[in-house]
């Protein structure tokens, strides 16, 4: 990764309201985090504040300590069932096989089902029913088998 790509997260970063971001590409992996320090004053002297500057952190991969997550691949609103009255796709402590649904999206009245893209299982799930999702947003926090 070039030292532009990093320039520009870090400008994403600051006009944004994410607290904290990370980014893996291959064997790097990236981690920005806004500090949100109260600024020191003395009694009866205003300062200005200035805002947060991310800070970056760049290391390598451990394998081990990675945390695997399914995302959402469009903005829509998420559901964990196929009908309100139906038991959920997934929920913790299932395993999950390559290919099975564990969601479903709806963007522009079209019902998206969500699949595994490999075999996993449900470590946490990150959003409620009925809740709207961003593009790349977290939906459940995987471990893979």
């Amino acid at each position: 990764m070039d030292l532009e790509k990093i320039e520009g997260l870090v400008k994403i970063i600051e006009n944004s309201s994410l607290t904290e971001f990370t980014l893996k590409e291959g064997d790097m992996k990236i981690t920005m985090s806004k500090l949100d320090h109260p600024p020191v004053v003395a009694a009866g002297m205003p300062m200005p504040t200035a805002p947060a500057v991310p800070e970056v952190t760049v290391e390598e991969a451990d394998p081990e300590d990675e945390k695997l997550f399914i995302t959402s691949p469009i903005v829509g609103t998420f559901y964990s069932a196929p009908a309100p009255d139906a038991p959920t796709f997934v929920k913790v402590g299932d395993q999950v096989k390559n290919g099975q649904t564990v969601c479903i999206l709806e963007a522009m009245k079209l019902m998206n089902e969500i699949q595994s893209d490999f075999d996993c299982e449900i470590e946490a799930v990150l959003v409620s029913n009925e809740q709207k999702v961003e593009y790349g947003q977290p939906l459940f926090r995987v471990k893979k088998l």
